[in-house]
This record gives structure tokens, C-alpha cells and sequence, in this order.
């Protein structure tokens, strides 16, 4: 009885010395289990610096940041990272949790890496990779050496979270996983990207209600039979398909003589599809926010090489301008009509957007830990972690960062204030004339102005209302 007592105090006296409202306090509740009771505070306090952060996210300023009273020792928070006894799983446990009421029985994810740009030989996991969102105009006589980079590689894994005001959704990353070059580890430590990519959705899939069922879309690099043999059957997959790739049709019915068939006749390839002018069939969606007219050709069989004997239903698609080349694309969900399959994988572009707001918004590039210095006279090659300390504080701070995004959309969704945030960015902002959906950076902005006006509010001489300390704040420039 006594340690409730005490884990109750330790909460309001947590949230009084932050001043960090209600509504957002009630979310951060729900991961007191994943953190002891000093390390629930620290990551209280670290969640309202992230957010009201207005430079680099460094811990240093993120310590600064998030509280207006004494603050202890700024060591603390690093040890949050490299030392403390916390789990990120259990932290995306807790947020699938929170947005299971917000999704449908079909869940929809994507998967996909993005790199996080570092420097520096001792930093755990820091290795030179393709950075698939640098520029490829005027590589000159560098070639494909312009698009490689140092620094982190994550495999995260997405979820679509539909918006009552955009029809399309948003993509919330739910679980990550670093990628450690080969180089770089032990052999027995590498794991290939889509092997993280398994284990991400194996994961996902245990944290399931009855009932509810997984769609997966990923590019070319994670439409292989590493992910796809394994899925469970309540998993999906949706992705584009080689135009060699090898089809053969249904297994026949076993004639009792000699091994059953695991595969029927060998059909044409797509490519060999493509050659021929019949079978097209004009089709009109669509996708990326755009109206399309698109040319395809459909048909089910097996792609035995990859997904083994699971059916799957191949769309092949021509554009009929001529502007871009025939593509073909697949799902193992056979019964859907071309233009769902097609609108499917062009919503994995989502993924990439939260990958742009997690960097620019969040600071997902910023934080400088998991390094150590070493010894100054005879510095060695390669990373140089403090035990394990290094290791813990790369593959936390990353995935705590992507919390702090689900975070925010979770506590936006519960304010359902979408509609006067907009008409209020409109009056502020004259020009954004066509402006009717608020971005994550308006989610981040409102949350932020509900903090600070908060913060104020405790203060003993300050005796304006709630609504007056808000407005002033957007006098001041404090939220743009």
C-alpha cells in the first residue's frame, strides 16, 4: 500500500515540477511500467524537453529544456540512455497500445531503413551507407560515391494511422532496429536488413488482438524470401516484383505417383507479358495525391523463389504516355483488385514523410552520445564503446525519439482540435491559402504552446486564464 502511496506522489510532484498538462501526462502514464520510478521521472522530464526544444536536439539542451525549476545532475539523463534499465520494445508495446483505438481490424505497416547521418570512428554502429535521400543531380566524375554517407542505418517498422482529416493517414514508426555493417561486427553479429526486417514483424505480429490482421508493404530490397517465407498467416505483403522474376502456376492435385509438386507449369514472366498488346485494361486511380490513367495487366499464380507456395496476385502496369517504363507488382492478398494492390504500395510513401518530420521537427539526427574517449596518447581504428554503455545509448536514443512521435500524434488525436488549429494557422498566416489539414509540425507546435502555457500558469504572480496565456504566446512567436 505504502509503495502506491509513493509511486502516486512521485507522479503529481513529477508533473507539478514540469508543469506538463493533464492530457499529456495521462499518455505518459501508460509507460510507467516499462521504467523504474527514478527512470519514469527522467523520462518524463526528457520527454517535455524533446518536445519543447527549440535548438539542436543534444541530451544537454533536451535536459535544459524540459523543466523551469532546479534540475539534478545533467549526467543523469545520459546514464537514462547508456546505463538505465529500461527496454525499447516495451516502450513501442505501450504505444501500439495507445493506437490500436484509432486503427482498423486491418492494420496496414510499411517497412523501410532511413540513415541518420553521424561522424566520428567512435561511435558505436557508425559506418558508411547508401543515403537514398541525397541529391543525384551533377554527381560528375564521383558517380555513385556522391549517395553513400556516414552514419547510422535503422530498419524501422510503420504504422498508417488513419486522420479523421486526411484520408491518406499518417505514419507512426513503431519498432527499429539498428544495421551494423558487416564490416564493422562480428560475424556472428551481422544481421541483413530484411532479417531485422523479419524479426520487427514477427514481433509485431505476437502483439495482434484476435481478430486483427497485418498488411505489410515494403520497396525491392524487402520483397525477398527472407521476409516473405516467414510471414504468418494472418501477414501480407504488398511490394513490386522483378520483371524476370519466375512464375509458375497452381500445384496440381497429387496423381498419388512419386514426390507431390510443390509448384504448377512455368508461365511468362512479366517482362515477357509486357511484349504483347493484348490483355491491357485502362484503369483510372488514385495515387500519391494525384488522378492517374494507368494501363495493367492482372493474374494470380506462384512466385515459388520468394514467397514459396503462398498465391499471389500479380499487377503489371504500363503508363500509357510513355512516360516511365512497365513495372510489375505483387500481393499475397490474391483476392484484390489491381487498383487496391496499386493504392497500397503508394501509401508506403508515408514512411517517408515521418522519416523527414522525425528529422526536421524532432532532431532525430542531433543527439551526440554513445561514444567514449579512450585513451588520448594511442587512439585505435574502429568504435570505442565504454562496455556496453556506447551500444545502449545508440540503440535507445533513436527509438525513444520515434516514441516521442507517437506521442504527439496520440495526444492530438485525443484533443480533436484539428479544425481550429487550421482556421487559427490561417488567420496567423495569410498566405497559406489552401492550407485544410494541420502537418505534424502543427501537432508539435500545439502541444508545445499547451506545455509552456501551462509552465506559466504555475507561476504565483501570473493570474491570466489558460486561453489568454496560449494567445500570447502566439504573440510572441513562441509557436510559428
Amino acid at each position: 500500500m505504502s509503495s502506491g502511496v509513493k509511486t502516486k506522489s512521485h507522479r503529481r510532484g513529477s508533473a507539478q515540477g514540469q508543469s506538463i498538462p493533464r492530457s499529456l501526462q495521462i499518455i505518459l502514464d501508460s509507460f510507467s511500467g516499462c521504467f523504474t520510478r527514478p527512470s519514469f521521472g527522467n523520462f518524463t522530464h526528457l520527454v517535455a524537453g524533446w518536445i519543447l526544444c527549440r535548438s539542436r536536439r543534444w541530451i544537454t539542451n533536451v535536459f535544459a529544456a524540459g523543466s523551469s525549476r532546479k534540475r539534478g545532475h545533467h549526467s543523469r539523463y545520459y546514464r537514462f540512455f547508456s546505463s538505465a534499465k529500461w527496454d525499447p520494445d516495451k516502450l513501442s508495446a505501450v504505444l501500439f497500445r495507445l493506437l490500436l483505438p484509432y486503427l482498423s481490424k486491418r492494420i496496414e505497416v510499411a517497412v523501410d531503413d532511413t540513415l541518420c547521418r553521424r561522424g566520428g570512428p567512435r561511435i558505436f554502429g557508425v559506418s558508411m551507407h547508401h543515403d537514398g535521400a541525397a541529391s543525384s543531380y551533377d554527381r560528375g566524375a564521383s558517380g555513385p560515391l556522391s549517395s553513400l554517407a556516414c552514419g547510422h542505418s535503422w530498419v524501422v517498422l510503420s504504422i498508417r494511422v488513419p486522420l479523421p482529416w486526411l484520408g491518406r493517414g499518417l505514419s507512426v514508426p513503431i519498432l527499429v532496429r539498428l544495421y551494423r555493417s558487416p564490416k564493422r561486427c562480428s560475424i556472428h553479429e551481422y544481421r541483413k536488413r530484411t532479417e531485422l526486417a523479419r524479426s520487427l514483424v514477427k514481433i509485431l505480429t505476437s502483439w495482434l488482438p484476435e481478430g486483427n490482421t497485418l498488411h505489410l508493404t515494403g520497396d525491392r530490397e524487402y520483397a525477398c524470401k527472407t521476409l516473405l517465407r516467414d510471414l504468418a498467416p494472418q501477414t501480407q505483403f504488398t511490394g513490386p516484383m522483378p520483371m524476370d522474376a519466375m512464375l509458375f502456376g497452381r500445384v496440381p492435385k497429387y496423381a498419388g505417383i512419386g514426390r507431390p509438386r510443390c509448384r504448377g507449369k512455368r508461365l511468362p514472366s512479366p517482362k515477357a507479358r509486357a511484349r504483347s498488346s493484348r490483355g491491357w485494361t485502362k484503369i483510372n486511380l488514385t495515387l500519391y495525391g494525384r488522378k492517374t490513367k494507368l494501363l495493367v495487366k492482372t493474374w494470380t499464380c506462384l512466385w515459388y523463389t520468394a514467397t514459396g507456395q503462398r498465391l499471389v496476385r500479380v499487377v503489371l502496369t504500363r503508363d500509357p504516355k510513355g512516360n516511365y517504363s512497365d513495372r510489375a507488382f505483387f500481393s499475397t492478398e490474391h483476392e484484390l483488385a489491381p487498383d487496391a494492390i496499386l493504392v497500397n504500395y503508394a501509401s508506403r510513401w508515408l514512411i517517408e514523410v515521418s522519416f523527414r518530420d522525425a528529422k526536421q521537427h524532432l532532431g532525430l539526427n542531433d543527439p551526440q552520445n554513445g561514444w567514449s574517449r579512450g585513451k588520448r596518447t594511442k587512439p585505435k581504428p574502429g568504435p570505442q564503446p565504454r562496455g556496453m554503455q556506447g551500444r545502449r545509448a545508440v540503440e535507445r536514443t533513436a527509438p525513444f525519439a520515434w516514441a516521442i512521435y507517437g506521442i504527439v500524434v496520440v495526444w492530438y488525436l485525443g484533443e480533436n482540435r484539428w479544425r481550429r488549429d487550421v482556421a487559427d494557422r490561417k488567420k496567423r498566416c495569410p498566405w497559406y491559402r489552401s492550407k485544410k489539414t494541420p502537418s505534424f509540425q502543427d501537432m508539435l507546435d500545439a502541444l508545445q504552446i499547451e506545455i509552456m502555457a501551462h509552465r506559466l500558469l504555475t507561476r504565483p504572480l501570473l493570474t491570466r486564464t489558460l486561453a489568454e496565456t496560449r494567445r500570447t504566446l502566439r504573440r510572441l512567436g513562441i509557436a510559428a
